[in-house]
Formats: C-alpha cells, structure tokens, sequence
C-alpha cells in the first residue's frame, strides 16, 4: 500500500519527461503566434497603434473571422449598434445598396438587402475554439470556486504587474530575471492557490514545473497531446487569452529591436500560459484529463474550417461595414463636391500663416481663423513638424520620443537657456538652472513620498494644516487656470531666464538639409508671409491617466510645443538660411518663424519666445493673440453642445467653464480628442477652405509643385499610415471594448505608473482607450468607419508609392483604408489597382 502510494506521489511531484518534440517547428510556431501581436504603448505617450497592424498582409474578413475563431474577438461594428443606427435613419437604404453594390463588384455575388436586415436580429453563429482550460471546467463547479480561465489571466496578470513594475512599487520582488522563472516563482510561492481552484493538490504539480520556458513548451506540448499542424493556431489563442499584457510584452520587444535586441519576454509570456493549460491538465482527475485532451486535439485539427465557416458568417458584418461607411461617405463626398465659397477678400500675399497638425481638432481652427481675418493663411502638417527626434527637457537625462510612433528618432531636441531678447543658447547660465530645476523636483518627489501611504496622507495634512486646503479646495472647486505644462514644472516663475528647446548636435549643413526637406513637405518654399507661426498642440486634463491619448499623435502622445518652437529656432538661424539658399530655398529676411502651441481641450493659443520677435513680427503677433481668442471663442461654442456645456455664456464665462472642466479632477470626458475621425483630405487647402469638415484631418499638399512625387510618397508612408493607426485604435476601441479598450476609466488603477491600467484590481492589462472617450452614457459616439484617404494628385503618382511600399498595397488591397482621388473635381475610388466611379 506504501509503494503505491510512494508511487502516486512521485509521479505527482514532477512532470514526466517530454515526448521528443521538434525544436525547429516550436521554434516557428512560437515566432509565428508572437509575430501577430501588436504593440500597446504606455500611457505617458500612448501612441494610438491598429492593433491589427501584424495582420493587415490578409483580407479584414479573414482576419475578423480568425480573431473570433482563436479568442471571440470581434473586428467589424456589433450588430445590435449597427441595428441601432438602422432604426434611427443613420444608415440608409441608400447607403445598404451602396454597399452591396461594391461588394458585387468585388466578389462577383449579389447580397439581398432582406437578407441582411434580417440577420441583424441574430448574434453571427462562430464559436471559439476551446482551449483546454474551457474544456476542463466544470459549469456546475464553477460557482462553487474560481472559475479557471479567469484565475489563469488573473494569477498571470498579477505577476506581470509586478515582475514589470520599476516605478510604482515602493518594495520590488526580488526573483528570476526572465519572465518565465519569475512567473513560476510567483507560482510555487502562493500556496492558497489550489483551495482558491478546488484543486488542493496544485501545488505538487507547481513544485516540478521546468525551470527554463523553452523546456516548459515542449513538456506542456506532450501533455497536451496536440499535433504540430495545430501548433501556430493554438499559441495564437493561446497569447490573445492575455492580450493585453501579450500587446506590451510586443512593445518591450518593439523597443529593444531599435537596438537591434532580441527580447524573449512575449514568448516567455507564451510559455506561462502553456504551462498553465499542461498544470491543470495533470492536477485534474484522469477521467477528466483524456477525454479533454482528446476534444481539443480534435477541436484544434479543425480550426481552418471553423475559420472558412466564420468567414463566411461575417460577410454580413462586412456588409454592415460598408454601409455604415456609405452613411459617412454620403454627405462626405457631397460636402467635397460642394464649389468652395470664395475667400473673403483674400489678399495675394498673406500677413501671417499659421501653420497646425493634421489633426482633425485643428480644423475648427483653422475654419474660425480664416473667417475672422482674411490676412492669416493656415495650414497643416503632421504635429512634430518634420523633426525626428527625441527631447531633453531642461535638468533631465530623458530622451523621450517627439515623432510617430513607428518611428525611431535619429536628432535631438535639448532645452538650453539664453539670456532675455538672444537665441543663442549659453552654457554656463543651462547648467545652473538645470541644477536649480532638479534640486526643486527633488523637493517635489519627497513631498509626494511623504504622501504615498494613505496613514502618511492623513498624518501629512494634519501636520501641514490649513496650507493643504488649498489643494483640497482644487478638487472642490477647480480652478479656471490656464494649463500648466509639466515640462515646465520646477521652471523659475515669469520667464526671466529664458529656456528654450532647440535641435542640438547637428552641424549647418545638417541642420539646412533637415530644414530644406521639412520646408518642401510642408509646401512653404515658396511662398512664406512675414510672420509663419507653427501651432503644435496638446490636451490640457487632471488626474487622467491616458491623458496622453488627448496629446499629438504625431509626437508620440506629446505636447508639440517642443517640436514647433524647435523648428522655429531653426529656420530663424541666419547659418540655417544660407545653407538653405544654397539649395535653392531663399526665405525673405523679413520673415520670422515662431513657436505657438494649440490647447485643445479649452481652445486658447499661447505664442512662445515673444522676446524674440522683431517689431513688425511682434505687432502681427500681437493682433494674431486676439484673432485666435475670437477663434477660439467661435470654437468653443460649436464644441460645447457636445460636451453638455452652456454655448450661450459670455465669452469670458465660457472660457472659465471649459479651463476648469480640463482642471477638474473627477472629470472623467475632459474633451472628446479625436473620437469620430473619418477621413484624410492629403490636398491644397483650395479643396477644403470654408467647408465643415470637423472629422477629417487635412494635410497641405499641391501635386504641381512636386513633380517626382518625393513629398507624396513621404506623406503616404507617414502621415497617412499614422492616420490609419488612429483610426483603428478608435475602431477596435468601439468594435470589440471588452480586448481593445481600456474600460471604465472610473474604476482603473494605474500599473507601475505607466504601463496600463486595470479595470478595477484584477484581469487582463487594459490597452487601447477607455470607454468614457468613445461613448456618451447613452451610446457610442464614435462611429468606427475606417479611414477614407482622399488624395488630389495623378493616379500613376499615387499607385507608383503603393507599387514601391508593400504595406500600402496590403493596406489598400486588404480592405484596412479606403482610398479615394480627385480627377479634375470628380472623386474616384480604388479597388485592387484599378479606380472606379464612387458608389455613393
């Protein structure tokens, strides 16, 4: 009886060894599931990503109906919204048989309209493919204890949080430095974890778990019994069960690539969860273990067909897609179509040009300028103004990215100080203020230590007294300051020591090769008035963690500030002009450059490095501070309807309703960023002055004035790819909450101070964004079209960049953009190559 008994032991403290298992097929299935994961940036500079990106090589209804196969993700609009938006006229039969007719021409079979009515009453009938998990647990144990699934992502999730928290955390755990042995160290220590799973012997199974990940798959592969060919599917599943902290383990492994690094952490990742599903497979009673076993070698040998079956399921939501779409694309086309009213009184010669990012909450802008003066010309490009960089803020080691976020910087931006009225930066003075600025900060994180713990909080005030009431009385009563720039913070008060970005470590003819190409990009060669102010921008919010996600895309979810005025420095550089001549650029020595950053969320424009401006240039400045308080008057009144605000207030009651709504802490809708962004107008401003184009980000460009088409192919790789991301991020946001947004950011906490956040204190990382940025407490408020590119250049121009970058083409082709071009002023669509008449 004792032998027995020894044995059954011994053969439940450690795994049996692993069936011989082919390394270089592991090794591809591995590479393969991670390949597919897309990055999620952190909050601090919450880069908006299409978290399909990896995917996008396959047709969007391949990928929705694999998504939904290998997780019960979903990628186009549900149908109860898209019922929704039929009930109430928002989608029109118009725009139903729109859509079926671009689908007959694309696929060669008709789609009755009554059919697709008719299944908007029904759920699409695809099933996930189980993984083991689901087939071990018990529907009826499960509301006697933790249900499994949930445990693993939780257990998981919480090592996680730890095992990458560098900041947060007062005491780190100390542990293996992979993420696999941490994993399992986290493991083997919680010994309450079989009685939380109805499983009291877990822990012996725990105990003899492999020491190195790559020696835990194959262990895990032979219990699983699973053959090869399922391999990839089933790893895919296996990372998208914890998508969330998969997408950052993607994005540690983004950023050390730039190094040229390999970083194992997202297959170590893999390995955990593999473990997992072995784990409970060997703690389970045999009765239970084969015939699971057995389902989900079946079930997963069978995959490619359920994929073939969803595929078809969905044609029906791509239908939907597209007819949604057409409701945009209707009174889209028709405003472009629509002859642009004349300018008022326009002068040949402007005064002043503002140029704005693309953003489509520059447009109100804009609009509102032109129509307040005739003498200011505005225009767009993408927000970090040409300069691949990274920053420095003044008395820090930082070299935080201000560029899109598929990029990778390759300048630098460094604050330098100056004395008052010089552009020319002077050491010495740097030096001191940096030492200044850092001895105030260090001042500021002992007080914020002496805070941290909530006994300290109370014992904190008690000692400080009435001097922290005025911090309370903040959150009572929010103030109605203006934004305060946390690039400042620690700064001297009243500018007396002026502290200036600047582009550092580039000699003048760098430097005059970086500024010639940023001049042709952004169509101003030729044609520049006296005064150019280049507006960057930035959300202004409090207590908000994706408070990023209202800053520039473009800048990696940054203020512009740093990018305009850096560039204003640069093209005001006499050495930087020369060089610039020489290259056939001549800038008129009357022209002044200066930085200007646009606060979106209360729509006030704040000038920088006034001290340098010349006379004449400060005068134009002085009358351009008034004309962008009318503007963003005029904006403020269009916006306030959809924020719940009173547009009938007195302009300077206005103002003070929106500062203190972006300086209340509880506010959980600060602004609505850039929710129900449509389209893309890449085009001189003659297509889209004086016309309400609110959803459409607008980039200048003028097809005659770049014949080879250099500034095109650069727009079409960068600003419209960048365009695409958010888009998406959007999109995947509204389409599918529950893995692509972050939730109710009521209920979040924040992971390390950076990472991401929980929705409450468990589950999976959230990424993406959160629900009060896309939804209006009575339904969603974005409206998750994909973007619709609209181009006003040559065909041949336009399919000799998508013939020169894949990625376009898969773009394109695969149905994750839609792209549009002017002929003359009639609109065109593409399709596979080929441009056709609009269907709406």
């Amino acid at each position: 009886m004792s032998a027995v008994l020894s044995a059954t032991v011994s053969a439940d403290a450690a795994p049996a060894p692993a069936a011989p298992c082919d390394g270089a097929a592991l090794r591809d299935a591995v590479a393969h599931a991670c390949s597919g994961i897309m990055p999620a940036w952190p909050l601090d500079q919450a880069v908006a990503v299409n978290p399909h990106w990896r995917r996008i090589g396959m047709p969007i209804r391949h990928v929705a109906a694999r998504l939904a196969v290998l997780g019960d993700f979903r990628v186009f609009p549900a149908r109860d919204y898209i019922r929704r938006e039929w009930a109430a006229g928002r989608i029109l039969p118009a725009d139903l048989e729109a859509a079926l007719r671009v689908h007959a021409g694309r696929e060669g079979g008709a789609a009755a309209a009554e059919r697709c009515i008719a299944e908007l009453a029904a759920a699409p009938r695809v099933r996930r493919a189980p993984l083991l998990v689901d087939l071990l647990d018990d529907a009826v144990q499960k509301n006697r204890r933790w249900p499994w699934r949930e445990a693993i992502v939780f257990q998981m999730s919480q090592a996680c949080a730890t095992y990458f928290d560098r900041h947060q955390a007062d005491w780190r755990a100390s542990g293996s430095p992979d993420l696999y042995g941490f994993w399992r160290e986290s493991m083997v220590g919680d010994h309450g974890l079989g009685a939380r799973l109805g499983l009291p012997g877990l822990m012996r199974h725990l105990r003899g778990l492999p020491l190195r990940a790559q020696d835990a798959m194959a262990w895990a592969l032979a219990e699983l019994e699973l053959e090869s060919a399922a391999w990839k599917d089933y790893f895919e599943a296996l990372l998208l069960s914890i998508n969330g902290w998969a997408a950052w383990c993607a994005y540690v492994g983004w950023q050390k690539a730039a190094a040229g690094q390999d970083d194992a952490r997202l297959s170590d990742l893999l390995a955990c969860r593999i473990a997992w599903e072995a784990v409970l497979a060997r703690a389970v009673p045999p009765a239970a273990r084969s015939p699971a076993v057995a389902a989900l070698g079946a079930a997963w040998l069978d995959v490619p067909q359920r994929i073939a079956r969803a595929e078809a399921e969905l044609a029906i939501d791509e239908l939907w897609q597209e007819a949604l779409e057409a409701s945009f694309q209707r009174e889209f086309a028709r405003t472009l179509r629509t002859p642009a009213p004349p300018p008022a009184a326009a002068s040949a010669a402007p005064e002043v040009q503002a140029v704005f990012c693309i953003d489509t909450r520059s447009e109100r802008m804009r609009r509102a300028l032109e129509a307040l003066w005739p003498g200011v010309e505005t225009r767009a490009c993408a927000g970090f103004f040409g300069l691949p960089a990274h920053y420095s803020p003044l008395g820090t080691e930082a070299r935080r990215p201000q560029l899109p976020g598929p990029a990778y910087p390759s300048i630098a931006l460094r604050d330098v100080a100056t004395a008052p009225g010089q552009a020319c930066a002077d050491e010495a003075r740097t030096a001191r203020l940096g030492a200044a600025r850092r001895r105030r900060l260090a001042r500021l994180d002992q007080w914020l230590g002496a805070v941290r713990w909530p006994n300290a909080t109370f014992s904190f005030v008690e000692t400080l007294g009435v001097a922290y009431l005025g911090r309370i009385a903040h959150w009572i009563r929010p103030p109605a300051a203006p934004r305060a720039p946390a690039d400042r913070l620690g700064m001297p008060a009243g500018g007396r020591e002026p502290c200036r970005p600047m582009v550092v470590g580039l000699d003048a003819g760098a430097r005059a090769e970086l500024a010639a190409g940023i001049l042709r990009t952004m169509g101003l060669g030729d044609r520049l008035a006296p005064l150019v102010i280049l507006c960057g921008h930035a959300g202004h919010s409090t207590n908000n963690a994706h408070a990023s996600t209202l800053d520039c895309g473009a800048c990696h979810g940054r203020s512009g500030e740093a990018n305009a005025r850096a560039l204003a420095h640069l093209l005001n550089d006499p050495q930087v002009r020369a060089g610039l001549s020489a290259r056939g650029l001549d800038i008129p020595s009357g022209t002044v450059f200066m930085g200007a950053l646009h606060n979106t969320t209360t729509d006030e424009v704040t000038g920088f490095d006034l001290d340098l401006l010349p006379p004449a240039a400060r005068a134009r400045w002085d009358r351009m501070e008034r004309v962008f308080a009318q503007a963003g008057d005029r904006v403020r009144r269009e916006r306030a309807p959809a924020l719940w605000m009173d547009a009938g207030l007195a302009p300077g009651a206005l103002l003070k309703a929106f500062r203190r709504r972006a300086n209340d802490g509880a506010q959980t809708r600060p602004e609505w960023g850039l929710t129900r962004n449509a389209a893309f107008i890449i085009g001189p401003r003659e297509r889209s002055r004086g016309r309400v184009l609110d959803r459409v980000y607008l980039h200048d460009y003028d097809a005659r004035a770049d014949p080879d088409g250099t500034v095109l192919e650069a727009l079409m790789t960068g600003p419209m790819v960048v365009t695409h991301w958010l888009s998406w991020q959007y999109h995947a946001s509204t389409c599918d909450p529950l893995h692509y947004g972050a939730g109710n950011k009521v209920l979040h906490n924040v992971v390390d101070g950076h990472v991401g956040v929980f929705e409450g204190n468990g589950g999976d990382l959230r990424i993406g964004l959160p629900r009060q940025s896309l939804h209006d407490g009575d339904g969603w408020y974005h409206q998750p079209v994909r973007l619709t590119v609209v181009i006003d250049a040559p065909a041949a121009s336009i399919e000799g960049v998508i013939a020169r970058h894949a990625e376009l083409g898969r773009l394109c082709d695969n149905g994750w953009l839609l792209l549009w071009r002017y002929e003359g002023d009639e609109l065109r669509r593409y399709e596979r190559g080929r441009w056709l008449p609009l269907a709406v």
